[in-house]
């Protein structure tokens, strides 16, 4: 039963990949969408780039205050071109990227695999605390559209009582987890016990106002990266924050969907754009030239990390 599994978890989300490219190119004509990259503000796209490349290095360097209450002074180089090298891998294998990040930081800076890998566990928990900031800081500005949208669409007699339904469901499901004793109701508890204490343990850190200045810096430049790039495509000059807050949102739940959110990625910035009443053209051509050029850089600075890796830790043994 592994291996099937293992396969299936690679190859679907390629497969998903594949059809959405197919279905984005299908409902933009190539010539327009070259068009709309040759038209673009490069400057506008470059800043974005900048943006994206400090918010790696940042997590690159908040990576180290979590290094040293394990015994550990690793050097920014190495953690640097790790998290580009988890990037890049990501792209071929879902999730691969932290396993080789954890493998490439055992190997040139000694730290034991588990305690290397259960750092990146730990920041992926202070990140997803991040992203639900976001999502209810969208929803705190957005309130009266979204209730609004919703209404539109459903009966608001329906929405309270499937409000209702849903809290008596959590309800629920929170006391049959925290009584039951059955393997999957333990693995959930071992869970989220295990995201409570790694975001308790960031307060425990010797650096840990650094750690959360460093970690409010990568999110405020991943929602820059985003709002910027807006900027090159003279259509979205007017879009506002919130539009942009929705669509960085589910911009970044797409990439967990497919490997390195090929083909989701636009389709998400469409589907939030739309909402605002953004024209679906420049939004699906927004969605392509963003994914395109940061997945250029990493590319492009990934690549180069997994070659010099070795170069520069030999260097730096010699010395």
């Amino acid at each position: 039963m592994g291996k099937p599994n293992s396969i299936l978890k690679v190859v679907l989300p390629l497969l998903l990949g594949v059809g959405l490219v197919w279905y984005s190119l299908s409902q933009i004509s190539i010539p327009t969408l070259i068009q709309y990259f040759k038209d673009a503000d490069y400057s506008w796209i470059g800043l974005g780039v900048a943006f994206g490349v400090l918010s790696h290095a940042s997590r690159a360097y908040r990576w180290l205050y979590m290094a040293e209450p394990l015994g550990f002074k690793p050097k920014f180089g190495n953690s640097f071109m790790a998290v580009y090298s988890a990037y890049l891998i990501n792209f071929t294998i879902p999730r691969a990227g932290e396993i080789a990040r954890a493998s490439i930081l055992t190997n040139y800076e000694g730290i034991p695999f588990e305690k290397a890998f259960g750092t990146i566990v730990a920041e992926r928990v202070a990140d997803t605390i991040m992203l639900l900031s976001i999502v209810s800081i969208a929803f705190i500005l957005e309130f009266e559209f979204i209730y609004d949208f919703f209404a539109q669409k459903f009966n608001p007699t329906s929405l309270i009582l499937a409000g209702t339904l849903l809290i008596v469901g959590a309800l629920t499901i929170f006391l049959f987890i925290k009584k039951s004793r059955s393997k999957i109701a333990l693995k959930i508890k071992a869970f989220i016990v295990g995201i409570i204490e790694g975001a308790l343990s960031i307060f425990k850190m010797k650096q840990k106002w650094a750690f959360i200045g460093h970690t409010l810096f990568i999110w405020l430049m991943y929602v820059l990266m985003f709002y910027v790039t807006t900027f090159a495509l003279s259509d979205l000059h007017d879009i506002s924050l919130t539009a942009v807050l929705i669509a960085f949102i589910l911009a970044s739940f797409s990439i967990a969907a497919t490997n390195g959110g090929i083909g989701s990625f636009p389709e998400a910035i469409v589907i939030a754009f739309m909402l605002f009443d953004i024209l679906e053209e420049p939004s699906r051509a927004f969605g392509w030239i963003m994914w395109s050029t940061q997945t250029l850089v990493i590319i492009i600075l990934g690549g180069l990390s997994l070659l010099y890796l070795p170069i520069y830790n030999r260097r730096k043994s010699s010395l």
